[in-house]
């Protein structure tokens, strides 16, 4: 029930700075934080990460939501037997990805604002999926595969 509960939380979440992004922002305004360093700025991505997919709406809407439903069964099958990091890191990615299809489903796009100048603009959905998914991926080659080299 916890990691449900996590996920429930990063949606919340990313809906509350979206909101209060959109809210009282244009698209295009900046703030800066960090002069030339970290600036939050509203950006509508109607693509995917880094903008990559302009275009692609049907897709960029079915795949989160494919993914979602085989996190969310895995999640409630596996939740008891795997490692609570597995769990955190399926619940993170979940509620990241559920995020961003909530904003493409209803409005046609992402809003974005986190713009630290180097690097394209990101959200909070966007933080717990790529956290999850280095989370996973840290489980699979740091973890798991020390595991399988003690079993040989």
């Amino acid at each position: 029930m916890t990691y449900f509960i996590l996920l429930v939380a990063i949606i919340a979440l990313d809906r509350a700075v979206k909101y209060w992004i959109s809210s009282g922002m244009n698209p295009g305004d900046t703030i800066p934080v960090i002069q030339d360093i970290f600036h939050i700025t509203y950006v509508q991505n109607t693509g995917a990460a880094f903008s990559m997919m302009q275009g692609q709406r049907a897709f960029l809407i079915a795949l989160p939501i494919a993914i979602a439903v085989l996190g969310l069964v895995i999640l409630f099958i596996k939740r008891k037997t795997w490692p609570p990091v597995l769990n955190i890191a399926v619940a993170m990615v979940c509620g990241g990805g559920i995020g961003n299809f909530i904003d493409r489903a209803s409005i046609g796009y992402v809003v974005d604002m986190f713009d630290f100048r180097v690097f394209p603009v990101f959200n909070v959905a966007d933080i717990f999926v790529c956290v999850g998914c280095g989370l996973i991926l840290y489980y699979v080659i740091f973890i798991d595969g020390k595991k399988s080299k003690k079993r040989k």
